[in-house]
């Protein structure tokens, strides 16, 4: 289960990442005025989600790549804050970016849970 959930996670980063690059405009809005290059940050957080959801296929790399994930979810949970302040909200209800947080956690918890031991 845990290799099907490995798959699927790494699918999702896969297709978030192309999404960075297809769809830019949408993720530059959501930085933080307080981060500096917005639109190179948006690219390298793409090619980043590419690598590890591509990493995560791989045995001998997943369990690198979803502590990577995770650590990059951490991370974007900075956005996710930020975007709790009215001015930048960019309109959206507050209650849809409460539960965006909470998926973002469920993601993390996800994919932890995916994590399989290392065994000696």
């Amino acid at each position: 289960m845990k290799n099907l959930n490995a798959y699927i996670i790494g699918l999702i980063y896969i297709c978030a990442g192309i999404a960075h690059f297809t769809n830019s405009e949408f993720y530059i809005q959501m930085m933080p005025s307080y981060l500096p290059y917005h639109w190179e940050l948006v690219l390298a957080s793409g090619i980043v989600e590419v690598i590890l959801g591509i990493g995560v296929v791989f045995k001998k790399y997943r369990n690198l790549c979803l502590w990577g994930i995770i650590i990059m979810l951490l991370i974007f949970l900075s956005v996710h804050f930020n975007m709790l302040i009215p001015n930048y909200s960019l309109g959206a209800p507050v209650y849809l970016l409460v539960i965006r947080i909470i998926v973002q956690f469920g993601l993390i918890y996800w994919t932890w849970k995916s994590i399989n031991p290392i065994s000696k």
